[in-house]
C-alpha cells in the first residue's frame, strides 16, 4: 500500500481554475497562487450572498488516540461520498500546523485516498496564511514593548502584560524567557514567553471575522494589559489596529484547493481545539455553503473539545445551523479507552474494546444535548477484526444511532457512499433543531461548570486564587456576557489525560480564564494543558526529508 504522500503526489490534479469552474466561479473570481491553489476574492464572496445556502454537516468523534482517528480523512472521504452519489459537497477544514506535522501527528490533510491537494504545499507553507497571522501577532507584541520603552503614554504596567510572542513550532524552551535584557537601550525587562501560533487570538478572531471591516474591529477590542490603574488597555487604544489587520489583507481570503477525486475543498485558517475554537474560518464555511448542496466541515479533537465549541460559539457568531453531525469512531481508540497500550492496539481484544465503548456512549449523549441528528462513521482500519467493528455498530445502534463503516483512507468516496446515503436522508427535510448548551449571559461560573458537568462529567469543579482573581477582573471590566472556550487536554473527557474511557466523581480544576474580548470568548485554563506544546522524543520531523529534485517524502 502506498504511503499517503506517494498517493497524493501519484494523483493528476486538475488546474485550480476548473475547479472553480465546476462551482461557478471563473479565473476572475480568483487570486491564483500557482496552477493548483487560489483564493477567492472579497469581492466575489460578496457577489455569492443573494446564493442560496446549503446544508452544514459537522465531523467529529469520540477522544482521540495521540495518533489521530481520522477525522479530516472522514471529512474529505464523505465529501467526496457525496459528490459520487450526485450531490453537489464541499469539504470546509483547517490548515495544519508545523507543530503536529514536525511533532508527533505527521501530515494534516486526510490520508490515503481521502486527501486535500496538494498536501506538501498545503501541509508546509501553503499560501502564506500562517506567517500572517504570526508576523501580526509579534508585530503587535513589539509595538506594546515600543510604546513602554519610549516613554509608556499609556500608562501600562509591564508586569501585567497578557499578549505572549507566537511561533508555529512545538518549541517548550520558549514557554518561558525574560525579554529586555542587555541594557537600557534593549527594552524593559520583564516575563514573557511565546504560545504556538494556533493559539494567538489573532488566529481565532481570524477565523471568527466575516469581512476585513470586523477583522479591524475585533483586532481593535484585543485586551493587552492594565495600567498601573488596572484599567484595560486595549489595541485600539494604542491606535494600531489598522497595521495590524493590514498584515491579515490576503490571509482572511478563503484559500480553494482540491481532494483526491478533483472535488472542491476550502482549507483555511489553523486554531487548534484543546486551546481555542478548533474550527476553520467562519468566512470560508459561508462562501462554501453559498456554493455548493451540502458542506462538510469538522471540529477539532473530540466532541467534548472542538463540536462544544462549534456549537456554542461559532454558531453564534456565523450564524450557523448545522444539520448533523458525523461522530468518527475507531475501534483503536476504543481499545485504547479499554486499556490497551498503544504497542497492542492493532491486536483483536474483544473484552478491552467493549469496556472501551462507553467513552462512545458519553459522546452520543452529548450529541443530544444539542439537538442533533447524528451518524456513527466506524473509522476502519486493516487490523480491525470484522467481530470487533460489528460490536460498535450494534452498540451505535442500540443506543439509537445509525453506524456505517467507512474506508476512506483505502477506497476514497466509494468507500464511504452508505455512509453519505444515510445522512443526506438524514437530514433531507432541512430542518435544523439545534440547541445551545448554556445563555451566554449566565453566570461565568455557572457557564465554566455547565461545560464541565454536562459536557465532561465532571463531579466538581474548583477555582484557583488566580481564577478567582480573573474572575473579578472579568466582572468588574464587563466580560461576564462572553461565551466559555476551555482549554482542556484532548487524550481525557477529564483534565487529567491519564483518565481514559468515561471518567466518574472526577474534579475539574481552573487554574486561569483568561480575557480573549477581540475573539469575544473567555478561555478558562484546566488542568496541565499548555498553550505552546513540546516534542516528542522522536518528532516526526525524523522522517521528513527531500530529495535533489525537490521531491518531499516522509509527510505521511
Amino acid at each position: 500500500m502506498k504511503s499517503d504522500i506517494e498517493i497524493a503526489q501519484s494523483t493528476e490534479l486538475k488546474e485550480i481554475t476548473e475547479i472553480a469552474k465546476d462551482l461557478g466561479l471563473n479565473e476572475n473570481d480568483l487570486e491564483l497562487y500557482g496552477n493548483y491553489k487560489a483564493k477567492i476574492k472579497f469581492e466575489t464572496i460578496e457577489k455569492l450572498k443573494s446564493n442560496k445556502t446549503g446544508k452544514l454537516i459537522l465531523v467529529s468523534a469520540i477522544t482521540p488516540t495521540p495518533a489521530g482517528e481520522g477525522k479530516t480523512t472522514v471529512t474529505i472521504g464523505l465529501t467526496q461520498a457525496m459528490n459520487k452519489i450526485g450531490k453537489k459537497a464541499i469539504a470546509a477544514i483547517r490548515e495544519p500546523s508545523l507543530g503536529p506535522i514536525f511533532g508527533i501527528k505527521g501530515g494534516a490533510a486526510g490520508g490515503g485516498y481521502s486527501q486535500v491537494l496538494p498536501m506538501e504545499d498545503i501541509n508546509l507553507h501553503f499560501t502564506g496564511d500562517m506567517h500572517a497571522v504570526t508576523s501580526a501577532n509579534n508585530n503587535l507584541a513589539a509595538l506594546i514593548d515600543n510604546s513602554i520603552y519610549n516613554g509608556n503614554p499609556l500608562n501600562i504596567n509591564p508586569t501585567t502584560i497578557t499578549w505572549k510572542r507566537v511561533m508555529d513550532v512545538n518549541d517548550r524552551a520558549l514557554r518561558d524567557i525574560v525579554i529586555g535584557l542587555g541594557g537600557k537601550t534593549q527594552g524593559v525587562p520583564r516575563e514573557d514567553g511565546f504560545d504556538i501560533t494556533p493559539a494567538s487570538e489573532i488566529m481565532a478572531i481570524l477565523c471568527l471575522s466575516n469581512n476585513i471591516k470586523e477583522l479591524k474591529e475585533k483586532i481593535g477590542n484585543i485586551t493587552i494589559g492594565y495600567t498601573y490603574k488596572n484599567e484595560p488597555v486595549k489595541v485600539k487604544d494604542m491606535g494600531f489596529e489598522g497595521a495590524i489587520t493590514a498584515l491579515l489583507k490576503d490571509a482572511l481570503k478563503p484559500n480553494l484547493v482540491q481532494t483526491t477525486e478533483n472535488t472542491a475543498a476550502f482549507v483555511h485558517g489553523g486554531p487548534f481545539a484543546n486551546i481555542a475554537q478548533g474550527t476553520n474560518s467562519i468566512i470560508a464555511t459561508k462562501t462554501a455553503l453559498k456554493l455548493a448542496d451540502y458542506v462538510v466541515t469538522e471540529a477539532g479533537f473530540g466532541f467534548d473539545l472542538g463540536a462544544e465549541k462549534f456549537f456554542d460559539i461559532v454558531c453564534p457568531y456565523g450564524e450557523f445551523c448545522p444539520s448533523a453531525v458525523i461522530l468518527v469512531a475507531t475501534v483503536r481508540a476504543l481499545k485504547h479507552h479499554g486499556g490497551v497500550k498503544k504497542k497492542d492496539l492493532t491486536k483483536p481484544n474483544v473484552e478491552a474494546l467493549k469496556k472501551g465503548l462507553v467513552n462512545l456512549g458519553k459522546h452520543l449523549e452529548n450529541i443530544r444535548k444539542f439537538g442533533m441528528r447524528s451518524v456513527v462513521a466506524i473509522n476502519k482500519f486493516y487490523t480491525d477484526t470484522d467481530e470487533e467493528l460489528q460490536i460498535v455498530k450494534d452498540f451505535a445502534i442500540k443506543n439509537g444511532f445509525d453506524a456505517s463503516i467507512v474506508e476512506f483512507w483505502e477506497k476514497g468516496g466509494i468507500g464511504g457512499t452508505e455512509l453519505a446515503e444515510k445522512v443526506t436522508k438524514l437530514i433531507e427535510d432541512g430542518v435544523c433543531s439545534m440547541k445551545q448548551l448554556y445563555k451566554w449571559d449566565s453566570p461565568v461560573e455557572d457557564k465554566i461548570a455547565t461545560i464541565a458537568k454536562e459536557i465532561y462529567g465532571a463531579e466538581k469543579i474548583d477555582f484557583t486564587s488566580d481564577a478567582k482573581k480573573d474572575l473579578r477582573l472579568i466582572k468588574k471590566h464587563g466580560y461576564t456576557k462572553l461565551p466559555i472556550c476551555i482549554a482542556k487536554t484532548q487524550k481525557s473527557l477529564s483534565d487529567n489525560p491519564k483518565l481514559l474511557g468515561r471518567p466518574e466523581n472526577f474534579l475539574v480544576t481552573v487554574r486561569r480564564i483568561l480575557i480573549s474580548s477581540g475573539a469575544g470568548f473567555l478561555i478558562p485554563i484546566t488542568g496541565d494543558i499548555l498553550r505552546m506544546p513540546g516534542l516528542p522524543k522522536h518528532p516526526s520531523a525524523e522522517t521528513i526529508d527531500i530529495d535533489e529534485k525537490g521531491n518531499l517524502e516522509g509527510l505521511f
